[in-house]
């Protein structure tokens, strides 16, 4: 196909070379195939070294090339488990060594702080976009001594272009932006919401990113999977959900004031009356948020219908989500639907409410989907990543509770919407009014622009390449 091609040619000419491609693109079999001229046609790579998600090392990598002909002869050596079934792995004789990201550490440590592999490979490259983060601080000496360095991610800005300079670091060592991130965002951020000498945003400068995405023309390559391949069209919907007033003063009040004690009422709670003293005998539990951050997390669990307390009890606040879904099932009878869910009582919920739901947990459990078999497929958003194909099971995604992480968001959305699906995928996210729901939906698709128009351009200057 002419965008793997793009992709492979792309690898043959950079020793260095990021890869942004989305969805469906072939990502990891392109890498592969470039993988296996480097061991068997120039002889330039004796070893390599896969960094992934945990799921993605332990499965795609490895499965990859056992499906593909051309690549079978690639030995692979899987770096999970024990600490000593880890080291037997790194000493195991093998051409791909594959290792998830929490490791890293370890893994330098175990090697000196050296890196003894002639290609290194970043899937999910977006993933060390944390200069505070140990694993890259770890991969920032050792990497610059391998030969080949590839990064590969479709989402890599999901907070804005600060995050580049980290990724790129490892990629060019900061050649293109700068060998420190202090300068980077002296030279193309202007300080905004700050507390002190705190700032919580950076916004960039006039011309700042028409700049930056020029320095990158050289280094990365992006294409987009609509550009490329025949996928279904995608619709976008919101259902305003509304909590009734009980919920509505809890939520404003633990906004307010950061704390509710509640008093137990039947099988649920509600709050005390600090006019009656002797309610304050029977208080039996307290919801308390004593950081912004916090508080965030629990007004979300609010919004989705449950808060846990400070006991980690489950606190039901409503059920207007949970009616909003059933509505969805009986509008939507005979399709199957899958359900992104936020937080562990959102998913026992649903399973109480909807006895056909199933968790996604296994193998099994992806085969019986797309079989058909599963009318409510529960799932979170960090189990969705990269290959898993579930487009044969249904066309509908419901957001029960929505992450502020742009990559799992758009990591799970691409669920559905692969080669092979023959409809529209709709996708309904259930937004609770007049709370934190809203901003965090804002929040997603503010981040869906910014990113996009990084790619945009580097695809465009593509595009002028090679017309």
């Amino acid at each position: 196909m002419r965008h793997q091609q793009l992709a492979y040619d792309w690898l043959m000419t950079h020793d260095h070379a990021g890869l942004f491609l989305g969805m469906g693109l072939g990502k990891t079999v392109t890498t592969l195939t470039a993988l296996s001229t480097h061991l068997w046609d120039d002889f330039t790579v004796r070893r390599a070294l896969v960094i992934a998600p945990k799921n993605v090392a332990n499965n795609v990598w490895a499965q990859e090339c056992e499906k593909w002909d051309h690549l079978t002869g690639i030995r692979c050596s899987i770096i999970t488990g024990t600490a000593q079934q880890r080291e037997a792995a790194v000493r195991a004789t093998a051409d791909l060594y594959i290792i998830n990201r929490e490791n890293v550490v370890w893994l330098t440590d175990l090697l000196g702080g050296k890196l003894p592999y002639d290609m290194v490979i970043l899937d999910e490259l977006s993933s060390f976009k944390s200069t505070s983060a140990k694993r890259w601080k770890a991969l920032k000496k050792a990497i610059q001594s391998v030969r080949y360095v590839v990064g590969l991610t479709g989402t890599p800005a999901p907070n804005g272009y600060l995050d580049l300079w980290p990724q790129l670091y490892l990629l060019d060592g900061g050649e293109r932006l700068g060998k420190r991130v202090g300068d980077y965002r002296m030279r193309y951020f202007t300080a905004g919401a700050h507390k002190g000498h705190v700032v919580y945003e950076w916004r960039l400068r006039l011309g700042a990113k028409d700049a930056i995405d020029r320095k990158l023309r050289d280094l990365c390559l992006s294409m987009s999977a609509e550009d490329w391949l025949s996928l279904p069209p995608i619709l976008y919907n919101t259902v305003p959900v509304s909590m009734d007033a009980a919920a509505r003063k809890t939520y404003e009040k633990l906004k307010a004031e950061k704390v509710i004690p509640l008093l137990q009422q039947g099988d649920g709670h509600r709050q005390l009356d600090p006019r009656k003293p002797e309610e304050l005998a029977q208080m039996t539990s307290t919801i308390q948020a004593d950081t912004a951050a916090v508080l965030t997390g629990k007004l979300l669990q609010m919004a989705n219908g449950a808060v846990y307390d400070d006991d980690g009890t489950v606190i039901p606040i409503h059920e207007e989500k949970l009616s909003a879904l059933s509505e969805l099932v009986e509008a939507n009878e005979g399709e199957n639907l899958l359900v992104f869910y936020s937080y562990q009582h959102d998913k026992a919920r649903i399973l109480q409410r909807f006895p056909q739901a199933r968790e996604l947990k296994t193998p099994a459990d992806v085969a019986d989907w797309n079989a058909g078999k599963i009318p409510l497929l529960l799932c979170h958003p960090a189990s969705a990543g990269h290959g898993l194909n579930l487009q044969q099971g249904g066309h509908i995604i419901v957001w029960y509770g929505l992450p502020w992480s742009l990559e799992l968001y758009q990591q799970a959305n691409a669920r559905l919407p692969r080669p092979g699906q023959k409809q529209s995928v709709i996708i309904h996210h259930l937004v609770c009014r007049d709370t934190y729901d809203e901003n965090v939906l804002a929040a997603l698709q503010s981040k869906t622009a910014g990113q996009k128009g990084l790619l945009d351009a580097l695809r465009q200057y593509l595009k002028g390449e090679t017309k």
